[in-house]
């Protein structure tokens, strides 16, 4: 997938993944971009781990399965991150 199509896609699910998640996440539009290419790493790894049985880095592709799976993938994102990133005061 070309860098281009990178950036939209984690555009997308980002902002999809922020809007759906409760509470509220910081970050501009590139803390975003970041978080829906990494749900598209995590949300393409997980399905070809159930689809296939092995262990294989993939990322979704650019269209609306691709998009769905990529929004899972940033919803897992910013769980995780507030799991383990959120300092107890």
């Amino acid at each position: 997938m070309n860098l281009i199509a990178w950036v939209v896609l984690g555009l997308l699910a980002g902002a999809i993944a922020k809007a759906i998640y409760p509470g509220y996440q910081g970050g501009g539009i590139l803390a975003t971009i970041i978080l829906g290419i990494v749900g598209a790493f995590i949300g393409g790894t997980l399905v070809n781990i159930l689809q296939t049985g092995s262990l294989a880095l993939t990322s979704a592709s650019l269209t609306l399965p691709g998009l769905f799976v990529a929004v899972l993938g940033a919803i897992i994102a910013i769980f995780l991150y507030y799991k383990f990133a959120r300092r107890a005061y």
